[in-house]
């Protein structure tokens, strides 16, 4: 009994006495593994530091750069104060940096976070460092002498920042240079370093080896004991996999989940009975079936060794993927999870794909209310440069004319129609009212709202074609309409805090938007349109009230319109008038003035002057020339727009009816121009093929012959083919 428990007490002693020199040799490994990595820790650092005073070198001369080509630009202008301060924050970071490799002291990064130095250690280093801190020391003053009175209006700056952008182009250069040295130093002594890790890591595996196959040899009965803690272990990892957050499985080749799986994946996937399953099957109605095929080929190169798992991973078709609940639970209806595929190796084999699933989908839905948030600073950032730029009293009638036109469809909207033609009636006058809006957003070059507009637009197209209407097909509108109005009330209280001397007319409260159904409204009567000379002369009719005011800031705002539209056109157009600044426009016709001729300079833009190309081959100069004249005669007001562009077709005009199925060839043949006008001024026709922000859509000049309707007008036409279009408009002042 007693040799028995010698023996027992020399087994566990032979034990003991193995694991201890095995646990030395590892000891005495992990020493010297963890000494040489701090070491390459530390030059980790260096390096790293080294490139951040490289980087922030590059900085200073972009910014001294940015600044140099900015000059005359307001120094409180964002830009520059953006650019200034961080210039200070860099030429900050780059002495901090310095003193920091020079010292070993520590440094606080953009971040917050402290992080420590380290020192220079042999005489090539220092010698590099010194190089640098030689030509940081040129430039540094530089830059402070220009930044103590760059804020400063009253102070030229120019000369300083001169000098500080010439000194950076060779320093920031030389700077370079030398921590590009220091960098090559460090990396050299991090080589050496790695290459003794990898020498006594060897040996220490050959000693690690050599001991194991011992230690096997000699304590091959201990397996059982060996089998108990592989089973402890197995524990262990059931236990794992069933406390942490997230999801994790493996996949074969054939794309089943394998047996073991953490006890998050359930609930993140909405799945019970995971083990055995195929993924593919798990999927399928919860993606779209082209994400369903993308991911089988996806997880296909996962198992292909010839293609690198960086490259594949890039391509990662589940990554913050929207998943369907297939459940019923509309609260959790759609969520966003990230698939994460990683290769699981045996020897040089692909042995299974282990996936780590996470559900993202707060993060997802944070991006998207940043993203909103972007889009709508992006918007205010438009407003704000329009208010800035434009002349006040013509952002105030901006947003009069917006409210207004709102006001007037949300009121359409809201009185019921049963017939098709009051639908129709209805349908057309919403679109003259949104071309209109649309027509002075464009104006301004307020894109958020010729968007929103052109959108509705394409709504209302498509309502004019597709045949019989119904009550409910204008509820879509509804949107837009509010749409339009946020942006209005945004511009109206941006206008108001930047320009306090010139308050908005508050005698157009905002409307509420209606959600009502469909209703009508009074269209033209096309029987009250008729040709009275030679000149196409076309007389509309209604009532109207005069007040006289003065708008000499109108041809700007004219010229402006026109060059926009031109340049989206691909054309060159000059607007001329000498009777625009000096005219006075009847208060009561000062809107209808204003929409008449963006309507007209928009028409004549986009229909009748030419390409320069064409204008060219035509021998014409390569820029078209518009006329505009504004004349008030006591008892009428006029309105002349003549360009020198190719007129009016009226073969065009004809053919158009022909394919929009008006009339047959033999009758638009017996049409007269008379005839035609009246098509050209009707809603939704167009010569144009394609519709586009610009025109094409047959809204302007029926917009136009609604307005000289209502205020009791009449227009007159005349037009030489190929040589010129003008349009007059008459309008009475009484």
């Amino acid at each position: 009994m007693a040799i028995s428990t010698r023996n027992d007490n020399s087994r566990y002693r032979g034990l003991i006495l193995s694991i201890a020199a095995f646990l030395a040799l590892i000891g005495a490994l992990l020493a010297f593994t963890f000494y040489t990595s701090s070491l390459i820790e530390r030059n980790t650092a260096l390096v790293d530091i080294s490139n951040k005073t490289a980087n922030h070198a590059q900085s200073v001369i972009k910014d001294l750069f940015d600044l140099q080509s900015s000059v005359g630009e307001h120094i409180n202008s964002p830009h520059q104060r953006e650019v200034r301060e961080r210039l200070q924050t860099e030429t900050q970071d780059i002495e901090q940096l310095l003193n920091g490799m020079r010292s070993g002291s520590s440094y606080v990064d953009a971040a917050g976070n402290n992080i420590k130095i380290p020192q220079l250690t042999t005489a090539s280093e220092e010698n590099a460092l010194n190089a640098a801190q030689q030509e940081w020391n040129k430039l540094k003053p530089l830059i402070e002498n220009y930044l103590d009175g760059a804020d400063d209006i009253l102070i030229d700056s120019s000369n300083e920042l001169a000098l500080a952008y010439e000194q950076a182009k060779t320093s920031s250069l030389r700077m370079n240079d030398s921590l590009n040295d220091l960098t090559n130093e460090v990396f050299e002594e991090s080589e050496s370093q790695a290459s003794a890790i990898r020498l006594v890591q060897l040996l220490g595996v050959v000693a690690i080896f050599a001991y194991f196959l011992i230690f096997v040899f000699f304590f091959v009965r201990r397996l059982r004991e060996t089998d108990a803690e592989a089973l402890a272990a197995r524990r262990e990892t059931q236990e794992i996999m069933a406390t942490v957050n997230t999801g994790l499985f493996l996949l074969d080749k054939d794309l089943k989940i394998g047996q073991q799986h953490s006890r998050a994946l359930t609930d993140i996937i909405g799945a019970e009975s995971l083990a055995g399953e195929n993924f593919t099957n798990i999927l399928r109605g919860r993606i779209s079936d082209k994400d369903l095929n993308t991911t089988k080929q996806f997880i296909e190169q996962l198992y292909n060794p010839r293609v690198k798992e960086k490259l594949v991973d890039s391509l990662n078709p589940l990554h913050k993927v929207m998943l369907h609940n297939t459940s019923g639970d509309q609260s959790s209806d759609r969520r966003f999870l990230d698939f994460k595929f990683s290769r699981v190796y045996e020897d040089k084999d692909i042995a299974r794909i282990l996936v780590n699933v996470d559900d993202v989908s707060d993060a997802v839905y944070l991006e998207q209310r940043l993203e909103k948030e972007r889009a709508q600073n992006d918007m205010q950032i438009e407003m704000l440069t329009t208010i800035l730029n434009v002349n006040p009293k013509i952002v105030h009638e901006f947003i009069s004319n917006t409210k207004n036109h709102i006001e007037k469809m949300n009121n359409i909207l809201k009185n019921p129609g049963s017939s098709q033609h009051e639908l129709e009636r209805k349908l057309n006058a919403i679109y003259r009212d949104m071309h209109s809006l649309k027509g002075e957003a464009s104006a301004l070059k307020l894109h958020s709202f010729t968007k929103i507009a052109s959108d509705a637009e394409d709504k209302l197209s498509a309502m004019q074609n597709q045949g019989k209407l119904s009550g409910n097909d204008f509820l879509q509108l509804a949107v837009h309409l509010d749409d339009l109005l946020s942006l209005s009330n945004t511009i109206e209280i941006l206008g108001e805090r930047i320009n306090q001397a010139a308050p908005v007319n508050a005698a157009n409260p905002a409307p509420s938007i209606a959600s009502n159904k469909a209703a009508s409204i009074d269209k033209v009567d096309s029987d009250t349109v008729t040709i009275a000379d030679s000149n196409s002369h076309i007389d509309l009719g209604d009532d109207i009230d005069v007040d006289d005011a003065s708008d000499s800031h109108l041809l700007p705002y004219y010229q402006d319109f026109v060059a926009h539209i031109a340049a989206r056109q691909d054309k060159q157009v000059q607007l001329h008038s000498d009777s625009v600044p000096t005219v006075d426009i009847p208060k009561r016709l000062d809107k209808v003035v204003k929409e008449i001729s963006i309507q007209l300079l928009r028409n004549a833009v986009v229909h009748g002057i030419e390409s320069a190309a064409v204008r060219q081959s035509r021998g014409k100069p390569a820029i078209g020339f518009i006329d505009l004249t504004m004349q008030n005669n006591d008892s009428t007001f006029t309105i002349k727009i003549e360009d020198d562009g190719q007129g009016i077709n009226y073969d065009n005009i004809r053919e158009k009816l022909v394919s929009m199925g008006r009339f047959s060839i033999a009758e638009v043949q017996r049409l007269q121009p008379k005839d035609l006008l009246k098509h050209l001024f009707s809603s939704g026709f167009s010569t144009k093929e394609d519709a586009d922000e610009d025109g094409g859509r047959g809204v302007g000049l029926d917009i136009v012959k609604a307005q000289v309707k209502e205020y009791n007008g009449k227009i007159n036409v005349h037009s030489e083919l190929g040589k010129m279009t003008c349009f007059v408009i008459t309008l009475p002042n009484a």
